[in-house]
């Protein structure tokens, strides 16, 4: 029966594949940053209105949410797709390029909105065969700006609430054919901090008369490399970076101020923990030391994505099944953070991988790169995939 369903919502995308690259590709000429997918939001809104999905538009700002019923009775799923691009300007030379200056599409969520549309026609067309409620949510805002969160907060998961989420993510690191969904953690929690360190500015002549901060934040930002090497078991995962230093107008100048930015990644609530009180120990010390004053902005972000073990293994016995998938894992993680936690809180979820990366035809770019583009056959694998997973769990659990 499994290998059925999958061969039937495979054989279904092939034939929707014109429509669904040149969606994709659409998506990809009008790109639009976080909590500005208008365009793309009205496109949703109006094919899901089309096909007889129920539509709620303007959840979370720019959100869409559209709600379809099978014809028996079930649980309800949510199936989630992020439509946001990212402010960079597009290198590619394609006829599908971005058309808005500095802004194009480097992570694939035109692909993801272009499945979830498709999705919503496989599922329509199924409709007949399934049990249970479909909850389609298009997404705003993925890349930083708390999207995910907006829509919760604008009730999302209510009305009716989802026993379960699945989302899905291309990924340009791993070739087509490749699909990973991972038991337990698989994208870590993602916070950000801001240090600020006041001393004595003077004249760099006289450094005795002064309180350097600049001095305090160099052995801060050291000592920081010691946190994850001296205080994480090394079994476990932890990255503490600081990528942005704002100091100083002149040489001749010992300033009165210094400005640290960075990023803490997890993948536990023990470690993250322990991280954060390491990490605050070290600072306010440090700057004790060299007597100067300090401030912590330490800002708790994404939640880590972490999968059911059980929904993780299934996604995998159904990818196994689709025509074109020839290699299945259950072992694929990274520091780079989702808020597709929001869906996944207190409740089981599985959020996987489809490999989308092809070496011959130069789409083997990373993600968040000027010339990232993927390989579309991709498109057919993630709608087939998920539409599949989405009426075999609703069938399981009705």
């Amino acid at each position: 029966m499994s290998t059925e369903l999958v061969h039937s919502f495979h054989k279904a995308a092939e034939a929707l594949a014109p429509e669904l690259i040149e969606r994709r590709r659409d998506f990809h000429r009008h790109p639009e940053l976080g909590f500005q997918e208008v365009r793309t939001a009205s496109v949703v809104a109006r094919v899901l209105t089309e096909l007889g999905v129920e539509v709620r538009t303007g959840v979370g700002k720019t959100g869409v949410i559209g709600l379809l019923e099978g014809e028996r009775p079930g649980p309800t799923v949510l199936l989630r797709f992020d439509m946001d691009a990212l402010p960079i300007q597009e290198e590619n030379a394609v006829d599908y390029a971005s058309t808005t200056p500095g802004v194009m599409h480097a992570c694939g969520h035109d692909g993801h909105t272009a499945i979830g549309l498709t999705v919503a026609r496989l599922l329509t067309e199924a409709r007949s065969n399934l049990a249970g409620t479909f909850k389609l949510v298009f997404q705003p805002a993925e890349e930083g700006l708390g999207g995910a969160r907006a829509m919760v907060a604008d009730g999302a998961l209510e009305g009716p609430a989802p026993i379960a989420s699945f989302g899905l993510h291309l990924w340009n690191t791993k070739p087509l054919g490749w699909v990973a969904a991972t038991d337990g953690p698989v994208m870590s929690a993602a916070d950000r901090f801001t240090i600020r360190l006041h001393g004595r500015g003077g004249h760099a002549a006289s450094p005795s008369e002064s309180r350097d901060p600049v001095v305090a934040a160099a052995q801060i930002i050291s000592a920081l490399q010691s946190v994850v090497s001296r205080n994480v078991d090394a079994l476990d995962q932890a990255v503490v970076s600081v990528t942005s230093i704002h100091s100083g107008t002149a040489f001749n100048i010992i300033p009165e101020t210094v400005e640290i930015l960075g990023t803490v990644r997890t993948f536990t609530p023990a470690v993250r923990e322990r991280v954060i009180q390491r990490f605050n120990a070290l600072v306010t010390g440090l700057a004790e030391a060299f007597e100067v004053e300090s401030s912590i902005d330490y800002q708790s972000g994404t939640k880590a994505v972490a999968n059911a073990s059980d929904l993780a293994a299934r996604v995998r016995e159904l990818a196994a099944l689709v025509p074109g998938v020839t290699n299945v894992v259950g072992q694929e993680r990274t520091m780079g953070s989702e808020d597709m936690s929001e869906f996944m809180d207190d409740r089981p979820g599985c959020y996987f991988f489809i490999g989308s990366r092809n070496d011959e035809k130069g789409l083997n770019y990373g993600h968040h790169h000027p010339r990232f583009d993927f390989d579309e056959r991709a498109l057919v694998t993630g709608a087939a995939l998920i539409a599949a997973t989405a009426a075999d769990f609703t069938a399981r659990s009705a």
